[in-house]
């Protein structure tokens, strides 16, 4: 067998990804996103103050949360009592127009105590968006 000779080393192609230029890369972007990101001012949102309405709707709906959570609805001449449940098909079945579309719309006006738990008043809006009142307003106290 006649012997193969080598003349010495030949380039052999590494098999391996460099990653020290990677990293390099990476803790230079990291940097420039540390610096950068406390002269990023966040966005401000202006909040609707309160009181600053045009005018106050005319005969709305008036739905009263007492601080035992008992619910009261106002109408334009009567009062009755009702639950979280059963309070959108009381407004819908007494006022049908709180139903209508855009400003000819009955308003519902929610008052709650201050002391009940949010939660109410949120299912409360909730039960009056399901059945497809549209114009539904929260009244709150002006501070002085």
């Amino acid at each position: 067998m006649p012997a193969v000779s080598s003349r010495g080393r030949g380039r052999r192609t590494i098999s391996e990804i460099n990653m020290v230029p990677f990293i390099d890369v990476m803790l230079v972007l990291l940097i420039i996103f540390m610096v950068t990101a406390p002269l990023i001012t966040p966005s401000m949102i202006a909040l609707p103050k309160v009181g600053q309405a045009a005018k106050q709707p005319q005969n709305p709906v008036r739905i009263e949360i007492q601080k035992d959570e008992s619910i009261q609805i106002r109408l334009k001449t009567q009062t009755m009592s009702s639950t979280v449940r059963s309070i959108a098909a009381d407004i819908v079945s007494q006022e049908p127009d709180v139903k209508a579309a855009g400003a000819d719309a009955v308003p519902v006006v929610i008052s709650a105590d201050k002391a009940i738990k949010y939660e109410t008043v949120v299912q409360v809006m909730d039960a009056l968006q399901k059945a497809g009142v549209s114009r539904v307003g929260l009244s709150v106290q002006t501070s002085k």
